[in-house]
């Protein structure tokens, strides 16, 4: 029998922490930038030019999360039958977290055994393991931190099917995951669907991120003889598979640099990868032809690269794990025309796959491939007519409702009056005080709130009706402003924040003018007007401290400022804010650039662990070096503060 339960999932898990309330304005930093277009083929490099993402927004950055593990249970729902059983994590961006096969008790995904987000994702947080669904724009998704609906509908053979689905708010696109195992099944299937319910063309961007175990022995096999090499050096360059610098790209664990490999998988074959082990065991993923690209990515084994795999999970045992990756178009850099009132669906496939070593690790890479491809011929054959079935059930109503998501698509549904498929409902009753909240302004009106209560993430799709709203407040003239910019109008929105601040003296407007216009007064200003609010003093009673928008202000003002502001700051600042990991990391900065290295040494001596170190970003190792040099010493960079992802050390 397959059987559907939910179950709860106990493992350490750090603590997510609240939105960060403070519109980002702009893009994290994205490392995908590729700087020798003119050098690609016309169709790549035209998908290259197209579609990228300026901002998260309307989404707000999580970046509130600790490094504090504690036993947590996370909700989760398990399909399984006599052959696999899978774990999947609603909350969580509907991941993929577990796939066991009962035979060999082997996890054929890397099971990260805590929950510690970090800094990866386009809204920061991010956590290593199992299987990400990626939809939207370049890099981990929006909704990889947020929970979806979950429902159980009546599968094509009679199981149970979970279905997932959510409103992916920056594209106004549909996902839709539907995970379904027949009962005698060796194989997990996923039947994949992105709908636009616009009338516009949209980009449209899909990545499924396969985190699997590596070991010295490790072997991606791929039916590519060619891939595009990203090497986070601005660059796409199409190698030969499997030599590359001297060494066989194909195992994982042989590279000293974090980089990507995108294959060019041969016309003729059908689209599949796996990563097998040295004794030829391990997972495969197969789809159907329009999920074609296929991808292998690794940490590297340089220090960095370590202390990545080490800081994503931590306690790590093993050799960590590397991410073969299967998308819509050839590389991650490039987003595709979705048509106006069309959905795109494709089949996934993952299971184990047993290929005899001397064929999986044969010298000769056409042999390794196509011997594998051999074994794997009769999943592969049957993929087109598994889809075909799995659509009979795709439009099909929630049998019974299993979790619920966001409100958001209720909402923008109310706005336009989209039609999206009836298997992917979006209840009106979904909606919480949150997506409430922006009724209102469908009436052309938006009643303005306590300047202590950050403004929500600004709908910048609703620029229009933002602009008609008769009400004259600080609250309609903030989020005039925050539309305006996402829409590249600059000088309109400093305009509209400075009659937001002029309506009523807000620590919100004035932080958006702080941050366009480079004013470190407004930085100021708005840090006073917040803890006055609060009712705290000045800089800082815990009510403050706690707020989600003090810290990242307060950073944001310690980084803008001159160094004398600063160290007044810090003067007044509580012993408890400057214990916090981002506001010693300032302070570490600080120190340097007023020319105390003595300082600046001692505080790393005593340890700066900052939960949000970006991917590509080596500040602690920075400063570190930094402190030497002024000290005139050389003691090297502590392993803890190793966060390089390039070097070969």
């Amino acid at each position: 029998m397959t059987i559907l339960s939910a179950q709860d999932l106990v493992i350490p898990a750090a603590s997510l922490g609240a939105e960060n309330p403070l519109p980002p304005l702009r893009s994290q930093q994205e490392m995908h930038v590729v700087e020798n277009l003119d050098e690609l083929p016309p169709d790549l490099r035209e998908n290259v030019r197209y579609g990228g993402l300026s901002s998260v927004l309307p989404c707000l950055d999580q970046d509130g999360y600790d490094r504090n593990l504690v036993e947590r249970a996370l909700p989760s729902f398990v399909l399984e039958n006599d052959h696999l059983r899978a774990t999947v994590l609603p909350s969580f961006g509907g991941r993929l977290y577990s796939l066991v096969h009962k035979a060999s008790g082997q996890d054929l995904l890397y099971r990260n055994p805590v929950f510690q987000p970090a800094n990866l994702a386009l809204r920061n947080a991010w956590f290593a393991g199992g299987v990400e669904w990626n939809l939207g724009s370049t890099g981990h998704w929006t909704g990889t931190c947020a929970p979806m609906h979950a429902a159980r509908i009546e599968g094509p053979d009679g199981t149970a099917v979970l279905r997932l689905w959510e409103w992916e708010r920056t594209r106004n696109l549909v996902t839709q995951l539907d995970f379904w195992l027949p009962e005698d099944s060796d194989l997990l299937y996923v039947g994949a669907r992105i709908q636009n319910p616009s009338s516009e063309t949209v980009p449209a961007y899909w990545w499924s991120n396969i985190a699997v175990e590596q070991s010295p022995g490790t072997r991606v096999l791929v039916p590519a003889d060619q891939a595009w090499r990203f090497g986070y050096g601005n660059r796409l360059d199409l190698v030969g598979v499997p030599e590359y610098d001297g060494f066989d790209l194909t195992y994982s664990m042989r590279h000293r640099r974090a980089v990507d490999f995108f294959f060019e998988l041969l016309p003729e074959e059908r689209p599949w990868i796996a990563s097998l082990d040295a004794e030829g065991n391990g997972l495969v993923q197969a789809s159907t032809d329009r999920l074609r690209g296929r991808k292998l990515f690794v940490w590297g084994e340089a220090t960095g690269g370590r202390r990545w795999q080490e800081w994503l999970s931590p306690g790590l045992d093993g050799h960590g794990y590397a991410e073969i990756q299967a998308g819509l178009a050839r590389t991650q850099m490039e987003h595709l025309k979705l048509p106006g009132a069309t959905s795109w669906h494709w089949l996934e496939a993952y299971g184990r796959l047993a290929v005899d070593p001397a064929v999986a690790h044969a010298e000769d890479w056409k042999a390794a491939r196509t011997g594998a491809g051999a074994v794997l011929e009769p999943v592969l054959t049957t993929l087109e007519g598994r889809e075909q079935e799995w659509l009979t059930v795709a439009d099909a109503e929630p049998v019974e409702s299993l979790a619920t998501g966001s409100g958001w698509g209720a909402l923008e549904l109310r706005r336009t009056g989209w039609k999206v498929s009836a298997g992917t409902p979006f209840a009106e009753e979904t909606m919480t005080e949150r997506e409430l909240a922006w009724l209102p302004v469908l009436e052309g009106r938006l009643p303005e709130t306590e300047i202590a209560e950050a403004p929500d993430g600004t709908l910048v799709g609703w620029r229009e009706l933002l602009e008609a709203v008769e009400d004259d407040n600080w609250l309609i003239w903030y989020h005039r402003g925050v539309a305006r910019w996402s829409e590249g109008d600059e000088e309109g929105a400093i305009e509209a924040w400075r009659r937001s601040n002029q309506a009523q003296e807000n620590p919100w407007a004035l932080r958006n003018l702080a941050l366009c216009t480079k004013t470190p007064a407004d930085h100021e200003q708005a840090l006073t007007l917040l803890s006055a609010s609060s009712a705290a003093g000045i800089l800082g009673a815990s009510d403050v401290f706690d707020s989600a928008a003090f810290v990242p202000l307060l950073v944001e003002a310690l980084d803008a400022c001159s160094e004398d502001v600063a160290a007044g700051i810090f003067e007044r600042m509580p012993d408890e804010v400057q214990e916090h990991p981002r506001i010693r990391l300032a302070k570490v900065r600080h120190l340097l650039e007023i020319g105390d290295p003595a300082g600046a040494e001692a505080l790393l001596d005593e340890g700066v662990e900052v939960p949000g170190v970006r991917e590509g970003a080596n500040p602690l190792a920075e400063y570190w070096r930094r402190a030497q040099a002024g000290l005139g010493t050389d003691r090297p960079v502590p392993a803890r503060y190793e966060f390089g992802m390039f070097g070969d050390s």
